[in-house]
């Protein structure tokens, strides 16, 4: 069922590559600060820093004020619909469809971005009629080149954009995966 101003479902549950990709719920409170509160994540991320018990609640608000205007979409990353291992997000905009991620320190070099970033590409696709979906990444990024490298992305030949975020400059390299 779906709300009168969201082209999202009021839930979302996406199952494949082994992942359940869920809706944040108020459980997951408690486990957010444990996966955002890293040193990696403030660097490469927008993700607010320090990530504590308000910015939980904070993000968790936010998460559902832009799936009802349906820009964005915020879903947890699990390997079986429990406990959140990270997070996935597609956004919707003039320029695109951008899909973004951020795995917490303990569960990362399992596959979870790749497959995440895969499993929601795949419903930008289906359900969302997308043609392309891109990701956003600084080229230090090494680990993220990888993830995009892995999902089936390609360096996009597209200017970089350029601006800076918490008080550091940075330059995002896009990289695309079209429609197969």
């Amino acid at each position: 069922m779906s709300n009168t101003t969201s082209p999202f479902p009021d839930r979302i549950e996406l199952t494949g590559e082994g992942l359940v990709l869920r809706d944040w719920t108020e459980a997951d409170l408690t486990a957010m600060p444990g996966l955002f509160d890293h040193a990696d994540i403030a660097h490469w991320t927008p993700i607010v820093s320090p990530f504590d018990e308000k910015a939980s609640r904070a993000r968790l608000d936010r998460a559902r004020r832009l799936r009802e205007e349906g820009s964005t979409i915020l879903l947890a990353i699990t390997v079986d619909g429990g406990a959140p291992l990270g997070e996935v997000m597609l956004r919707r905009a003039p320029e695109g469809t951008e899909l973004g991620y951020a795995v917490g320190p303990a569960h990362r070099g399992h596959g979870l971005a790749a497959r995440a970033v895969r499993l929601m590409a795949g419903y930008a696709f289906e359900e969302l009629g997308a043609d392309q979906v891109i990701l956003e990444l600084e080229a230090d990024n090494a680990a993220s080149v990888g993830v995009a490298t892995r999902a089936g992305f390609s360096l996009l030949d597209v200017p970089l954009i350029e601006g800076e975020e918490k008080g550091r400059p940075y330059v995002l390299q896009t990289w695309g995966l079209d429609r197969a």
